[in-house]
């Protein structure tokens, strides 16, 4: 005779199977165990209503976990949409990154923000490849606060700056007051992937950047 412990442990066993492989426990599958554990009980130990109750509450919580899991499924492919839609509508478009370094086409200029700390002057210098000053723009910043600023693309002697990677140093005040900030670089976002980790702008000059380094976007 089967005992009310091997039926249990039955319906326990087909719960938890049914979660783990994602197969699932139909209504009538479980009316059927139940059944057939009543019909097999032991007599002199018959199953109590405690026993049934959580029996009942076992199978309900294996039928919210598998609705849960369709729910959060359906949630997550409107989600996936609506970034495919949000990319589709960023390319062409110009995008203000935390970045200090772009390569250039010879003679392109390149605009951007400083991060002021204070009122006063920042100096913008233009650094080759090989470490080589190249130009240097003043800036004047009237107070704390993101300040633009503009290359045009051309050294200090007014030749064009022939193609290359170039980075940008922001310094104010001087001698031992001198202080490095923080610089920005506008760039073309040429296209959008979607990662993982969410979208990624692929920008002109500049490469892949995760959207949290974007500041702003024309």
């Amino acid at each position: 005779m089967t005992t009310v412990g091997s039926a249990t442990d039955a319906l326990s066993q087909y719960a938890v199977g049914s979660a783990t492989k994602k197969k699932e426990l139909g209504q009538a599958d479980f009316l059927r165990l139940m059944t057939e554990q009543l019909k097999n009980q032991d007599p002199l130990k018959p199953l109590e209503g405690s026993q049934v109750l959580g029996q009942l509450a076992q199978f309900s919580t294996v039928q919210g976990i598998s609705g849960m899991q369709d729910a959060l499924g359906a949630v997550a492919n409107v989600m996936e949409s609506d970034q495919t839609l949000r990319a589709a509508s960023l390319v062409g478009r110009d995008a203000l990154v935390d970045t200090g370094t772009v390569q250039l086409d010879a003679g392109t200029g390149m605009n951007g923000e400083v991060v002021a700390t204070a009122a006063g002057t920042i100096t913008i210098e233009i650094v080759d490849a090989a470490g080589q000053v190249v130009d240097r723009v003043p800036v004047e910043a009237p107070g704390a606060g993101s300040v633009a600023w503009g290359w045009d693309g051309k050294t200090a002697d007014g030749r064009t700056a022939p193609a290359g990677t170039y980075s940008i140093r922001a310094t104010t005040g001087s001698g031992n007051a001198t202080q490095a900030l923080s610089t920005r670089i506008a760039a073309h976002i040429d296209s959008v992937s979607i990662e993982a980790s969410g979208l990624v702008l692929n920008l002109h000059g500049v490469g892949p950047q995760p959207l949290s380094a974007v500041r702003r976007i024309g």
